[in-house]
């Protein structure tokens, strides 16, 4: 079925290699777009004849597009979400650039448009959603994603348990993070395989987030299985401004992003931005958290066909936590809810990043872009989860830790040719990715001092990959096909043994083929499918000797985008994946788990509606029928695998005076453990936000938790023994989701 499948795939994307290129050449109309304060170049723009029913098309990362010339002068509407629409003569279109002024969300503006999944509607959905309710920290970036859910068990010192399509992702394993091209995911890291701590972003210098569920993106790599997340910060900030805030639990954030170069901006751009952030938490043994983030970006354009952009960051912090509580502890009155059994936990983690990208346009139809990043990463976490288990003399608290450079080039040729009835668009890429990871460690300590060594190395790893995909648009048909090849070579040098494992080398094929069908400018059909795959921890890898290096993930969709009235924007998809057998390298034992082969069924929905021009309701509704596939387990539940989660809200907005939001979070019961004797609770949490804003300054007060409710944030099935326990006992341990917290902000615009 597996082959057939992949054949198929296959077949079809060498049949679109050839597709094509038979009608005579006609005048193409180049424009560009941006925005009339920062100047930056807007994606996602949809430019289509104002009066009739002519082709439609999307700007592209550059803020360019191209359309075939009127036979006759006519008007041509300019749309985006979040900015004024204008209308402008196709005899104007050259002189460019068209400046589109800000403005409070429309969904009038949104527009059904032929597109690929990686630009376009989800786009639109993220631009919607970051107008509507700005971000206050990473955790709110990733649950722009609808679908997405995440759990932070350290107080954001550690990267978040991410939910995504009926996937425990653990802290990165089958999602792929990346910030303007570069990747977030640590493959063979000292915590999880694929940990994806994206606390070195700084939230208000995230302009657009694109994002996909499932394995059908060709651009998209390794650990792209549930999906991806791409965030894009700004290449030019429209302002600069300080920002003070002070909440609950010793909370403070201090911000500031300065605009360096304010004349010129369509030619050059630079920004600096610095953020610190300090909390106690709620738990009764303060987690001196702090985190320090310094982000720079400059961008230059040498000419109206060469641009040149470089940003560097820094990111740093540490804290204290008091772990997972083991709901029995609590029960007895051993410790409250916020209390510790071991308060010695914590950690600290570094991060320093170098980003460059060149693009260069050959020609009207030609364009290439380049990237080099580097990043020197330090990681060193302190954690306790089976307390005297093990050894009931020292306790089992255990130190992860690695130091990791890591390097990566990659580079895309796009073709593009308009004609009257289609256009056609390839992206050929290639690329590399190194990750040296020096001392990778586990450590059995107590109180944080060192007893014995579990496991020590060093991990060379290296991924090496290119892809071709060709997107074809004919009338009201959207044909996106590609192929990715990628190729792993995985190395460990065991410093705890005379004889280290040989190195392992895999190369994987993963087609990928995407159809839409427009039925009308306000409804159009679609389905996906595709082959992703996530590959597993190095030290698994040489330890069985090369077996299941890579495995895969099949996935198929079919799906229908509404927007049945004005203001109205629906998707609803039902979706099907499965997932080859996977070994686990459990970073919090030492040691190699089988967690067998799956299959997840779903229905994902997503709505926007705006009552007015101020009042806008949002939902996300996701169902998901995760099972084992293997005979043995097939009664079996999946642990920790989401069943029905829930997101929304409502919001007021305005672009000056009084703006407020209530939003919701639901995740449903589901089982912690595969006979589902331990369930993982579910929870409904409320919180709110009211803002102020002028021109000059914006006051602000955000709520979390605002009824207080009682909630289990991270959860897992553990067996521990506490110290007077004559035997272990395996029930739910848990991470207290925070109380009633309120947090000030004040913020000065300049």
């Amino acid at each position: 079925m597996k082959r057939k499948a992949i054949t198929a795939a296959t077949l079809c994307f060498f049949v679109l290699l050839s597709i094509c290129n038979k009608t005579g050449a006609q005048t193409i109309l180049e424009g560009r777009v941006i925005d009339a304060v920062s100047k930056q170049a807007l994606e996602s723009v949809s430019i289509h004849p104002a009066n009739t029913k002519g082709i439609l098309v999307i700007s592209d990362a550059d803020g360019r597009f191209r359309i075939p010339k009127p036979e006759k002068n006519e008007w041509l509407l300019i749309s985006a979400v979040g900015y004024r629409a204008k209308k402008i003569s196709s005899d104007s279109i050259l002189q460019t650039p068209i400046a589109l002024q800000p403005d409070i969300v429309n969904l009038e503006e949104v527009v059904v448009t032929q597109s690929n999944s990686s630009n376009g509607k989800f786009n639109t959905l993220a631009k919607i959603d970051l107008d509507l309710k700005p971000v206050r920290n990473t955790q709110e970036l990733m649950r722009v994603v609808p679908g997405l859910f995440v759990a932070q068990h350290a107080g954001g010192g550690k990267a978040e348990q991410i939910f995504l399509r009926g996937f425990d992702c653990d802290h990165g394993t089958d999602i792929q993070v990346s910030v303007d091209g570069m990747p977030v995911n640590m493959v063979s890291h000292a915590h999880g395989q694929g940990y994806a701590d994206a606390h070195f972003i700084i939230p208000e210098t995230i302009h657009n987030i694109d994002f996909g569920a499932g394995p059908y993106y060709t651009r998209q790599g390794n650990l792209n299985t549930a999906g991806y997340v791409s965030f894009a910060t700004y290449q030019n900030i429209p302002g600069s401004r300080v920002q003070l805030e002070y909440g609950s639990f010793d909370t403070y954030r201090f911000l500031g992003m300065f605009d360096l170069l304010k004349k010129n901006k369509e030619k050059q751009g630079a920004y600096f931005a610095g953020e610190y952030y300090a909390t106690n938490g709620p738990t009764e043994h303060a987690q001196h958290f702090g985190r320090l983030n310094l982000f720079g970006k400059y961008h230059v354009s040498f000419s109206d066909r060469t641009q040149f952009t470089a940003s560097v960051s820094a990111f740093k912090s540490s804290w204290d936590a008091s772990g997972q509580v083991p709901e029995r502890a609590v029960e007895n009155g051993m410790i409250s809810r916020f209390g510790a059994i071991d308060p010695s936990e914590g950690g600290n983690t570094a991060r320093y990043n170098l980003n460059l990208q060149l693009t260069h346009r050959f020609n009207n139809n030609t364009r290439w872009e380049n990237r080099v990043y580097a990043s020197r990463y330090r990681f060193s976490l302190y954690s306790d989860f089976t307390f005297f288990l093990d050894d009931p003399v020292n306790g089992d608290e255990i130190n992860q830790a690695e130091k990791r450079n890591l390097y990566g080039f990659s580079s895309t040729l796009i073709t593009e040719k308009v004609k009257r009835d289609y256009t056609v668009t390839t992206h050929y890429g290639t690329g590399i990715r190194y990750d040296d990871i020096r001392d990778s460690r586990l450590d059995h300590v107590v109180k944080r001092q060192f007893l014995n060594h579990v496991a020590l190395g060093d991990i060379n790893e290296y991924n090496a990959f290119g892809f071709v995909e060709k997107e074809i648009k004919t009338g009201r048909w959207l044909i996106d096909a590609g192929l990715r090849l990628d190729h792993l070579r995985f190395a460990y040098f065991n410093k705890l043994s005379a004889i280290s494992d040989p190195a392992q080398n895999k190369s994987v094929l993963s087609p990928k083929f995407n159809l839409q069908y427009t039925l009308t400018k306000n409804a159009q059909l679609y389905a996906k499918a595709g082959k992703g795959f996530h590959s597993n921890d190095t030290r698994v890898v040489v330890a069985n000797e090369g077996r299941e290096i890579l495995p895969a993930a099949y996935s198929g969709e079919i799906g229908i985008t509404l927007k049945p009235t004005a203001r109205l924007f629906l998707t609803m998809a039902a979706w099907y994946l499965q997932l080859d057998q996977e070994f686990v390298y459990v970073g919090d034992e030492g040691k190699i788990e089988p967690s067998g082969r799956s299959v997840r069924k779903g229905i994902d929905i997503i709505a926007r509606y705006q009552l007015n021009g101020h009042w806008f309701v949002n939902t996300n509704l996701n169902f998901t029928d995760p099972r084992y596939r293997d005979a043995a387990k097939e009664q079996s539940f999946v642990p920790l695998a989401p069943t029905f989660s829930s997101t929304g809200g409502i919001f007021y907005k305005r672009k000056y005076g009084l703006n407020g939001s209530l939003t919701y979070r639901f995740i449903q019961n589901r089982p912690a453990n595969e006979d589902n004797s331990i369930i993982a609770k579910g929870y409904f949490v409320t919180d709110a936000a009211v803002h102020y804003t002028m021109p000059g300054y914006e006051l602000g007060m955000a709520i979390e938790n605002l009824f207080n409710v009682k909630w289990n944030e991270a959860q897992f099935a553990t067996t521990s023994r506490l110290q007077n326990e004559a035997a272990p006992v395996t029930e739910l341990n848990f991470t207290p989701g925070t109380p009633f917290f309120v947090k000030l902000k004040f913020a000065v615009f300049f």
